[in-house]
């Protein structure tokens, strides 16, 4: 029976560390990230949509809501803002009937490739707050650990959908 006690305090303890280091991190991330796109008239989960469809060469609203970690009723409903705006467009695919899929006009990708072009990594905080890691070691931190718990929670999916932004962005830079 002591085993048992042990455990729900070694998992309660595990698991309330996650949530205030997870909350900690997000919300220096959420203000970085709102300050960023504010003047372009944009909020995150909208700012997001644009940027998983430019680096995906459009998406599904599913894609959208899983990589987003949002609702698909959010995706969508910020989606049809950002359609009303003239930023994207709703379509069907050929092979696809059940999805519905987001495209970015060129309205939509002139934008967020403006957001892009002012964004300073040295602003952000979270940047800043791995400078002394990225000394040490050489190079910011992997989080390994981190990734293999969210491919355990949200599958291969998450993570090959994170890749292939990650790739996208190298592509572009390695261009330029």
């Amino acid at each position: 029976m002591e085993n048992d006690k042990d455990s729900f305090l070694e998992g309660a303890i595990y698991s309330h560390k996650v949530a205030q280091l997870s909350k900690a991190l997000w919300k220096s991330i959420e203000r970085d990230w709102q300050e960023w796109v504010k003047p372009f008239n944009l909020n995150i989960n909208e700012h997001h949509i644009l940027w998983v469809s430019y680096r995906l060469g459009g998406s599904s609203i599913s894609e959208i809501s899983k990589f987003g970690v949002m609702h698909v009723s959010t995706a969508f409903n910020f989606s049809k803002k950002l359609e009303k705006r003239g930023l994207l467009t709703f379509s069907k695919r050929e092979n696809d009937k059940r999805n519905t899929y987001v495209d970015l006009t060129d309205e939509g990708k002139k934008l967020l490739e403006e957001t892009l072009s002012v964004f300073d990594p040295s602003d952000a905080s979270i940047v800043k707050g791995s400078l002394k890691l990225k000394e040490l070691y050489g190079k910011f931190p992997e989080f390994l650990e981190i990734i293999a718990i969210v491919r355990e929670v949200y599958g291969d999916e998450y993570l090959d959908i994170l890749n292939r932004t990650i790739t996208s962005i190298e592509k572009d830079y390695q261009e330029d």
